[in-house]
């Protein structure tokens, strides 16, 4: 089995980020450290990654987790922020967060210990529909959203079309649903940035088919059997 799926369905991370933790001289095989890709990993081989010894999961988890803005989605922080992770603390598996949501940005994030539906949904060409709630100072014109939704220049991408519904407006704020099929850095942000309005709200409430639901700011929950279901199909 190739590494990075190795360290996938040990419950680490996406193969993406293993890729990474591969490149970045974090993963010995039997006591050596691999930064080659190719690796091939047998039954026999050990493998850890900084110093701690990891096995293939048999028991697969998923949660959903109603993130508030102050935390950053990371497993682990050298700044010592508070992280996704300390929201986390009741759930008794290794997890890692799908995707990530922004330091000021809230809702819907996904935890898994399964490798391969991170990959799925955090793959390139997945086009995952995530649907976020908008807030943004002053009003805006069907003709702005009819250009933001056309697709436009973020400044080092064109963002793909998207759908924008207009849920309410007036002269100091404007509110709206913004349904996007990729997760640039910053994307929604820089996407009003590029008309000259500012995001003074941002909260993720769907991903595909698993919506934030009633979770209260910082309240997780174990996702159900449809929802499993749904990830799982993702890796077929």
């Amino acid at each position: 089995m190739r590494i990075n799926k190795y360290i996938a369905q040990c419950g680490v991370a996406s193969r993406r980020k293993a890729e990474e933790l591969i490149r970045f001289g974090k993963v010995k095989v039997n006591g050596k450290v691999t930064q080659d890709l190719s690796t091939d990993i047998k039954e026999t081989d050990i493998v850890s990654i900084d110093n701690k010894s990891i096995k293939l999961v048999s028991n697969f988890v998923y949660y959903k987790l109603n993130k508030p803005k102050g935390y950053i989605t990371s497993t682990s922080d050298d700044k010592d922020r508070k992280t996704v992770m300390n929201l986390m603390r009741g759930v008794h598996f290794r997890v890692f967060p799908i995707g990530r949501l922004d330091y000021d940005t809230e809702g819907l994030l996904l935890f898994t210990n399964d490798g391969e539906v991170a990959n799925a949904l955090t793959k390139p060409n997945s086009e995952v529909k995530k649907s976020y709630i908008v807030h943004i100072g002053g009003s805006i014109s069907q003709e702005e959203i009819k250009h933001l939704s056309k697709g436009v220049d973020i400044g080092d991408y064109i963002t793909k079309p998207c759908s924008i519904e207009l849920l309410d407006t007036s002269e100091n704020q404007s509110k709206l649903k913004v349904t996007i099929s990729e997760g640039k850095n910053r994307q929604i942000r820089k996407m009003f940035s590029s008309i000259n309005k500012e995001v003074t709200f941002l909260k993720r409430v769907q991903i595909g088919e698993i919506k934030l639901g009633g979770l209260s700011r910082g309240e997780y929950s174990p996702l159900n059997k449809k929802e499993i279901n749904y990830l799982k199909s993702l890796k077929k």
